[in-house]
């Protein structure tokens, strides 16, 4: 079987497991969109790379703090999880990731601007 048989629809290959450094964030184009890829205890997580505070595209230089990622500009935190702020208010899109035999796939929904 062929790697490209085991991708579920919609996900597009990202990098190598082994480009993603443990406990430090990676930036990404995917689709057309900034993506943040962060490896934290041998979990990986995608989110949006853009920071809604001044819509910086920063998140990757973010760091963890209680499986949360702080900006870097201003501190402000969003979980890895959900992407939510620690109130719960909206914050970052987060999206699925899947590793296939050492390669990170991510599925990105482009967003799609109502003009």
């Amino acid at each position: 079987m062929q790697d490209s048989d085991q991708v579920p629809e919609g996900f597009e290959k990202v990098c190598l497991l082994s480009e993603l450094q443990p406990g430090k964030g990676s930036r990404f184009i995917v689709n057309d969109e900034e993506v943040a890829l962060f490896n934290i205890g041998g979990k990986v997580y995608a989110l949006d790379n853009v920071c809604p505070h001044q819509h910086s595209p920063i998140i990757y230089n973010g760091y963890e703090d209680d499986n949360f990622i702080a900006c870097p500009a201003h501190g402000w935190r969003f979980s890895l999880e959900t992407g939510k702020k620690p109130d719960g208010t909206r914050g970052l899109t987060t999206y699925p990731v899947m590793i296939i035999e050492g390669t990170v796939y991510c599925k990105v929904i482009p967003k799609k601007f109502n003009w």
